[in-house]
């Protein structure tokens, strides 16, 4: 495949060339989430595959911190390499390493000493707890390698490389679905075995990348090469940019981490059938987030080498990709949503969570325009660095999702979560492109000219 110049040529095809390794590269991350979730519904049962889910909306949160962080440092990096700065990108590129890898030991250890009082409060159900609870234990375990993965992902897309992450997320993705059919199969470790699987794949997958990375830093070099490994000011400018993309890339996990007590209080065969929903979902917006992430680097990288015109005509492009795949996502779960869930569940799963999983997917087919648009808008606004208004665009989709779903859910059943989505979705895509078209965006700036 050819490699397409961000600053140079077509918009759309730079765009779409940019974006198909990294939806694959999330297809193949969401599908070994996904496969967790099948092996442990068919092999272990409906309560070990509830209590997978009950967990699975607080790691995805982490998760989302990881990737947001990542591609808000990458947009420093982006700016810095568009404007041929190669001493202050790798500046970027190494403080960005040192912060991140600090705040995920941080994180890591409360995770680890506050997971059962958290899906307490989550009211998870009883019956599931233990599984619940051993494995966020060990995923927190391994969170420092889970967010190095991610961080480091997110620089080598910086740098117009989005292969690298690909082929290691296939290599991943493979070594993750073995080592679960091992644990589980094999040895009988149930949920144990599903999260020691994604911690000793990731943490490979982590050296691996970090090893690649040095490598392909050395290939920019200037005559006077000078960096440093750590920069305040620039951890400063970082986390402008950041904060608000941890925000607005963990927004969903937050949304659902939130909501969890409201399904978790229609008992555990709900939750299962929501689970199983919920990692369709997640496989379906991944074009849209990967899409919006290509955005993001294309603005980054065009404003950094002062082209904002072509922001413009790539964020029409990213439009029309985004309609494209909206009707395919459409289609694939209208038509195959009922064997979709089959697939999650044993013969002997309780009818409700069938029909939970089937009810969900049928109704949020049709409303994944929404996220594509929201995520390309929010794209441009955080590769320019005008975060204010994205961020509370974000915070908006967050309240309307947890509002509704607590006041609904007396009225509307666990189907008040369903409602929620497309609505919280379209909102924020409304705020986000009133800013877009004030045109404000580009005429942001968060680095110096190069000397």
């Amino acid at each position: 495949m050819k490699k397409y110049n961000m600053i140079t040529d077509s918009p759309g095809k730079a765009l779409f060339f940019f974006a198909v390794p990294l939806i694959l590269g999330n297809m193949f991350q969401q599908f070994y989430t996904t496969v967790d979730s099948v092996i442990v519904g068919q092999f272990v049962g409906e309560d070990a595959l509830a209590a997978v889910g009950a967990s699975y909306s607080l790691t995805s949160v982490f998760i989302m911190i990881a990737i947001g962080g990542g591609i808000g440092a990458g947009v420093i990096t982006s700016q810095y390499l568009g404007a041929g700065n190669y001493g202050k990108m790798k500046t970027s590129v190494f403080t960005a390493l040192n912060s991140f890898l600090g705040l995920s030991i941080v994180l890591g250890i409360i995770g680890f000493m506050a997971n059962e009082q958290i899906l307490r409060a989550l009211n998870t159900p009883e019956n599931i707890m233990a599984d619940a609870v051993l494995y966020l234990k060990i995923y927190f375990v391994g969170l420092p390698f889970l967010f190095m993965y991610n961080i480091l992902s997110s620089v080598f897309n910086a740098l117009g490389n989005s292969k690298t992450p690909l082929y290691l997320l296939i290599f991943s993705s493979l070594l993750n679905i073995v080592l679960d059919l091992v644990m589980v199969k094999v040895f009988g470790l149930g949920v144990a075995g599903v999260a020691v699987a994604t911690l000793f794949a990731q943490g490979l997958s982590a050296v691996i990348s970090f090893r690649l990375l040095m490598r392909q830093l050395k290939s920019y070099q200037t005559k006077e090469e000078r960096y440093r490994l750590f920069d305040p000011a620039m951890l400063g400018n970082m986390f402008k940019v950041a904060l608000p993309s941890m925000l607005q890339q963990s927004i969903v996990s937050i949304g659902m981490l939130l909501v969890q007590s409201v399904v978790n209080g229609f008992g555990s065969s709900v939750l299962a059938g929501y689970t199983a929903g919920m990692r369709i979902e997640s496989i379906c917006i991944v074009p849209m987030i990967a899409l919006g992430n290509a955005v993001s680097t294309f603005t980054a990288q065009n404003l950094g080498a002062g082209k904002p015109e072509r922001v413009k005509r790539g964020y029409v492009a990213g439009m029309k990709i985004v309609a494209a795949f909206a009707v395919l996502i459409c289609l694939f779960l209208t038509l195959l949503h009922d064997p979709i869930i089959n697939a999650f569940l044993e013969e002997e799963s309780d009818i409700t969570a069938y029909e939970t999983g089937t009810s969900y997917l049928s109704f949020i087919a049709f409303f994944f325009v929404f996220i594509g648009l929201k995520a390309i808008t929010d794209g441009v606004l955080r590769g320019a660095g005008d975060v204010v208004v994205f961020t509370l665009a974000n915070l908006v989709n967050l309240g309307i999702r947890v509002t509704f779903a607590f006041t609904m859910a007396g009225i509307l059943g666990v189907k008040a979560v369903w409602f929620a989505v497309p609505i919280g979705w379209a909102t924020n895509y409304l705020i986000s492109f009133i800013r877009y078209l004030s045109g404000k965006w580009s005429r942001k700036k968060l680095i110096e000219a190069k000397a």
